[in-house]
């Protein structure tokens, strides 16, 4: 089977013991790529020193929201620095995030935009984090994050930026159909994680029906979010494929199938190659 989990925190202490067994049983398991993302600068480092010690790890580096508490934008020389090794292919994880409020809204905005702005400039496709206060369906942090992004897009496409046909994807989406709708025209897809797969998420799952097959990446997010039936556990790539079997059940597909639609999906949106 041919899969690619598009979101997993590998560098986090949680696989410093067994890191090499978690990557034997991905690729056992028939991945065929792995994208680490970044939470802060340290983070990135590490995701990028991993994404150079396997041909098929990759990097994504940036500040995640809830990192931003007393950000300033002369940070982002060190992460324009980072981005010219050849295994970085994404901006993130950026966001916002009014679930946890580690930083106030106005620094998360700014830290957003000008990491948007990073992106363009280095033609890098943005990995978006979004959590609604309470965990809500839709709020505040939908809206503002959808007014950045709309803002974001059309200036790439004055610019003639081409990364206007490739800008992102938003991560382990909890959102509404008609969010994604949004961010769909926009030209971003949407990456779906392990609750898809839990016995209380019919709307999920609803919401993920309403998706078209080439709009929809799938990730662990792991060492969180477990997929049914590993949930409570640790999560890890290898239990991607669970996600897949789920999506491939909704739309009514062939597993095989919607794994290698979705690994097409990835590298399209990262440019890994096939």
């Amino acid at each position: 089977m041919n899969l690619t989990d598009t979101h997993c925190h590998l560098d986090l202490e949680k696989f410093d013991a067994d890191r090499h067994e978690v990557l034997d049983r991905a690729w056992t398991a028939g991945l065929t790529r792995i994208l680490v993302p970044g939470l802060d600068l340290a983070s990135s480092r590490r995701a990028v020193k991993l994404a150079d010690s396997h041909p098929n790890m990759f990097a994504a580096i940036g500040i995640h929201p809830s990192e931003t508490l007393g950000y300033q934008p002369g940070q982002l020389d060190e992460f324009r620095k980072l981005a010219a090794h050849p295994k970085v292919k994404a901006i993130g994880e950026i966001g916002l995030d009014y679930y946890w409020d580690d930083a106030p809204h106005p620094v998360q905005q700014l830290a957003l935009s000008e990491q948007l702005n990073l992106a363009a400039e280095l033609q890098l496709p943005v990995v978006l984090h979004l959590r609604e206060a309470g965990d809500a369906t839709d709020g505040d942090c939908a809206r503002d994050l959808l007014q950045i992004l709309e803002n974001w897009v059309e200036k790439l496409r004055v610019d003639h930026n081409p990364l206007v046909a490739r800008p992102g994807v938003l991560h382990s989406f909890s959102g509404s159909s008609s969010t994604a709708k949004i961010v769909i025209d926009l030209n971003f897809l949407i990456g779906i994680t392990g609750p898809v797969t839990y016995k209380n998420a019919d709307f999920k799952r609803e919401v993920v029906k309403s998706l078209p097959l080439d709009r929809i990446l799938i990730e662990t997010d792991a060492p969180f979010l477990a997929p049914v039936p590993q949930r409570g556990r640790r999560n890890e790539p290898a239990f991607v494929r669970h996600i897949a079997d789920k999506i491939a059940e909704i739309h009514n597909k062939n597993p095989e199938e919607l794994a290698a639609l979705t690994t097409a999906n990835a590298a399209r949106l990262f440019s890994w190659g096939g």
